[in-house]
């Protein structure tokens, strides 16, 4: 209370006498009246009173109706008196008179302050919520509109408190759903600020159905045509959606997206356009850019990506992109917008880039963007949008990059239309700074992390006028940079250099190689010039530090040692490092670092980009430490490098075999798929052909009874004739089968001859080595009995195959007894005087022929059979011999080696012996001679044998075992 009696005692919030004792009386009569009528007069009283009176009611009647908000429920009219008078005391939403008369920092003091007594006590917002439930028009309506303007003077607070409270939130979103417009409005609005900067009132309110209510409001009121109802709409997507993951997410899977589309429907006339409908549409594009903000993370950035694809919201922006007519703010929102549903996502960048303009003849979007960017008559927020949209469609886009750079190399150039290239390059070299420094960043980002392309551009030359020979781009560049141009095209001048320079040996070879390259450098660097050029001294300082760390010490006047003791003589180390330090602390680097896209209040501050801040980042430590190496060091750090760029491209190489594996799996599943498909095809047609074979025999089967059934009961000669035919029919197929069997026969008895002469060319080699392997005889008996066998079984398959051909000359002859019966049959049937009998006789006779030829051809059928088994087991046994065969020969080469073995073995012993004898001899030891040995025991032969045939029969023995 002290601090209201503060405020009343202001000198602009005193009350005239008369006001003040009103109000008090009022008061009194709402605390002390007994009859509803009057309290609810005094009510309105103070109604009436406190938008002029509000500071007074504020004080002395808030606590009166927060009472009756409690106790008189039961009456709406009075309730809603009292939430009317409330929302006027807490409300900043003055009438004009007030404004002037009241200072807007103590207006906002006022509702603050109201504010915060009354959510001291936390009933009193719980008791607000229920009376916001209440269908009463006159009690729901100023219920949402006080809780606003509660959440607009203490929203964190309040937020809280509903947060807590049993389905706080849940009652609120009831709101949404009521049928009359003015409460579904407020309620619109109420959530605006129930869910500003509070994720988890966010993810309760979306989990609630809020996208699917909102998105029908959107819809029922026209889209971007609708009125402020859309606009607020908008707001609170936009409240739901940014910078919380988690509702992104379930917006993309709830398949929302898809419904965004139909907002960008723009007709061909798109003149006139209302400030509401550039306003809704203004907010629709915001909402695409959250769902695929770069801050996001990039997940969830390029499912959304994909899904805008899909559903055709990329291609409806592109649409409005090429339009014609449409508000420049809304153009510069749309190309933002396509920049970052493109950025880092290859199907988006491919599809944008065969986006063509409604032109004569076509052109492709981006060479369009590009003239909007190099034309300094076009808006700087619609240039700098343009930049953008280029940025993002190279980023990670090394297809794009690519086909950027070819149109600047000479065999590409096309002298009948506008390249991007040759856009850029005029952009680079024409007299308007920003240009320069623009089309320097978008050829910066041409060569990002894609040495390559950083190679290629070195060939690219430059006609710099008539009668002198061309330039290089690079030297061009450098050219520029030395004739003391704008700060900002210098500065976009050196990015283009540090990005081209970094990490190519070979651009900083060509660099070095224009011998007034460094000396530029370093006078730049040395200088004590003002601050403006005190960037330029930083870039400079990092381009030559670049020159040193990417140096491969091919050139022997710019080495890197040489270039350290250059820096060491002319600028010195610790100012080197100082001027190094000049890009990092500067405060537009420092914005620049901050986002993606490139926004500046004025060109005058377009001095960075944010990819090269990431750049100088990463290299501002390294150069440093580069220069204070020493040559050791620089040699070890050399070998480090070689070593892990052979690690590098024995990886690289190993994922390119990886890859194509993965390409020849892929070809082979296609084969197994294609081929189990044409199987499945085959298998059914064989089904189809064998139900059809099944249907001609049920059919055959069928006639052959229904013939049957006309000779029994004598119908006419026709009928007989088509029978006879039938026959004669079935006969020629016997022919048929007959020529067949003859034909397997003849080809059976080719491969028993094939097999007769491999076998007898087996036995004519066992013959032969039969001389030799006399010790072996044993053990080649069994084959040999085995080969007798198969002799055997091959003479039984000859008789056999006698056999068979008697029967099919049996069957031959046969065959042309039923010709000839046949042929007497026809006349006899032809006789119009022969009995019926005749007939069914012949009949019978036929039948019972055929069904011997069958029977016949089945157990022709049922021999050849045996006799492919017979060979298939006779070649198996062919095979079995060769194999016993060969195994000899190696048995016999083997016991050749070991006898000649044996025998140098026994010429050895025999050796020893008659040495050790020598000696015995010379030592006077009387040794017996061999020979005087044989003379003494010739009588015992039948003991004793011969020595030669126990060595023989030792070294048969040996080869046995």
């Amino acid at each position: 209370m002290n601090f209201l009696r503060g405020v009343m005692g202001g000198p602009s919030a005193g009350p005239q006498p008369s006001g003040a004792d009103t109000i008090q009386k009022l008061c009194d009569r709402v605390a002390s009246s007994t009859l509803l009528d009057d309290r609810r007069d005094a009510v309105r009283a103070l109604k009436s009173l406190s938008k002029k009176y509000r500071l007074e009611v504020g004080i002395q009647a808030m606590e009166h109706l927060i009472h009756v908000l409690q106790t008189d429920r039961s009456d709406s009219e009075i309730i809603g008196y009292a939430l009317d008078t409330l929302y006027n005391v807490i409300s900043n939403d003055l009438e004009e008179e007030e404004q002037e008369e009241n200072s807007a920092k103590q207006v906002d003091d006022l509702g603050s302050q109201f504010t915060e007594i009354f959510i001291k006590q936390q009933e009193n917002v719980t008791l607000l919520l229920t009376l916001v439930e209440e269908f009463d028009f006159h009690v729901r309506w100023p219920g949402v509109k006080l809780l606003t303007s509660l959440l607009k003077q203490q929203g964190p607070q309040v937020q809280q408190i509903i947060l807590v409270s049993p389905m706080g939130v849940s009652r609120l979103m009831d709101l949404l759903a009521d049928s009359r417009e003015v409460i579904r409005n407020d309620g619109v609005l109420l959530l605006q600020q129930l869910t500003k900067s509070n994720a988890a009132i966010q993810k309760i309110v979306a989990f609630e159905n809020a996208f699917e209510r909102l998105l029908d409001i959107i819809t029922e009121e026209g889209n971007s045509d609708g009125g402020i109802v859309v606009e607020d709409c908008l707001l609170l997507l936009q409240n739901l959606l940014k910078n919380n993951n988690s509702n992104q997410n379930f917006f993309k899977e709830g398949s929302y997206i898809q419904r965004m589309k139909p907002w960008f429907e723009v007709g061909d006339d798109n003149c006139g356009w209302s400030a509401q409908k550039v306003t809704n549409l203004h907010l629709m594009l915001q909402l695409v850019r959250v769902l695929v903000s770069p801050t996001n993370p990039p997940g969830a950035t390029s499912s959304c990506q994909k899904a805008m694809f899909h559903c055709g919201l990329l291609q409806q922006l592109c649409t409005i992109l090429m339009a014609t007519g449409v508000p420049a703010d809304i153009l510069t929102e749309t190309i933002n917008t396509v920049s970052e549903v493109i950025r880092g996502c290859q199907t988006n960048q491919d599809y944008f880039a065969s986006v063509n303009a409604p032109s004569n003849p076509p052109r492709p979007a981006i060479v369009v963007l590009l003239m909007s960017m190099v034309n300094e008559r076009q808006p700087f927020v619609l240039r700098c949008a343009v930049l953008y949209c280029f940025q993002c469609f190279l980023y990670k886009n090394q297809k794009g990059q690519g086909e950027i750079v070819s149109t600047l190399l000479p065999s590409t150039i096309d002298g009948n239309s506008v390249s991007a290239g040759q856009l850029l390059c005029g952009g680079l070299f024409s007299t308007d700074s920003l240009s320069n420094w623009c089309a320097a960043v978008a050829l910066a980002h041409a060569l990002q992390e894609n040495g390559t392309l950083k190679e290629q551009l070195l060939r690219v030359q430059l006609a710099t006028s008539i009668g002198n020979p061309p330039v290089s781009l690079l030297q061009q560049c450098t050219n520029i940079l030395s004739q003391g141009s704008k700060v900002q095209t210098r500065v976009g001048l050196l990015m283009l250099l540090c990005t081209w320079l970094s990490n190519c040996s070979i651009a900083v070879t060509h660099f070095l190689h224009n011998p007034a390259n460094v000396p530029f450098l370093t006078g730049q660097i040395a200088e004590n010039l003002g601050e403006e050029e005190q960037l330029v001294q930083g870039l400079c300082a990092l381009l030559l530090g670049i020159s040193i760390y990417y140096n491969d010490n091919s050139l022997e006047n710019y080495r890197k040692e040489k270039l350290k003791q250059l820096i060491e003589k002319r600028i010195g180390r610790e100012n080197f490092i100082e001027k190094l330090g000049f890009i990092s602390k500067h405060e537009l680097y420092s914005r620049a670092a901050q986002k993606p896209q490139p926004s500046f209040s004025s060109p005058d501050h377009m001095m960075f980009d944010h990819e090269f801040t990431k750049l100088v980042k990463e290299l501002e430590g390294v150069i440093s430490k580069a220069i204070y190496k020493s040559s050791e060091e620089d040699k070890k750090e050399e070998e480090v490098k070689k070593t892990l760029e052979q690690h590098d491209n024995i990886v690289t190489h190993y994922k390119k075999v990886i890859r194509e594996q993965d390409q020849e799996l892929e070809e082979l599943k296609q084969r197994i798929s294609t081929l189990t498909s044409q199987n499945e095809q085959l298998q059914a047609t064989v089904t189809q052909q064998v139900s059809q074979i099944q249907q001609h025999k049920d059919q055959y089967n069928l006639l052959k009874v229904q013939l049957g059934k006309d000779t029994q009961h004598h119908n006419s000669h026709g009928d007989t004739l088509q029978m006879n035919g039938i026959q004669t029919e079935e006969v020629s197929k016997l022919k048929e089968e007959l020529e067949e069997w003859k034909n397997k026969h003849e080809l059976l008895q080719g491969q028993l001859k094939e097999k007769d002469s491999v076998i007898e060319k087996l036995n004519s080699s066992q013959l032969e080595m039969g001389a030799t392997e006399q010790s072996l005889q044993t053990s080649r008996f069994g084959g040999l009995e085995h080969s007798n066998e198969l002799q055997k079984e091959l003479e039984m398959l000859r008789s056999q195959l006698q056999l068979q051909a008697a029967e099919i000359s049996k069957l031959q002859m046969e065959n042309q007894k039923l010709q000839v019966m046949n042929t007497a049959a026809d006349p006899m049937l032809g006789d119009s005087g022969a009995p019926a009998a005749m007939s069914s006789e012949l009949e019978a006779r036929l039948e019972q022929e055929i069904k011997e030829l069958k029977s016949q051809v089945k157990a022709l059928s049922e021999e050849n059979e045996s006799l492919k088994q017979q060979l298939d087991s006779s070649t198996s046994t062919v095979a079995i011999l060769q194999d016993k065969n060969s195994r000899l020969e190696r048995e016999v080469a083997e016991s050749k080696k070991e006898q000649d073995d044996l025998l140098v073995l026994l010429a050895d012993q025999d050796q020893k012996i008659s040495a050790q004898k020598m000696k015995l001899k010379d030592f006077g030891v009387a040794v017996e001679d061999e020979d005087d040995t044989e003379s003494g025991d010739q009588g015992d032969e039948d003991e004793d044998g011969d020595e030669e045939e126990q060595d023989e029969n030792a070294a048969v023995c040996y080869q046995e075992n």
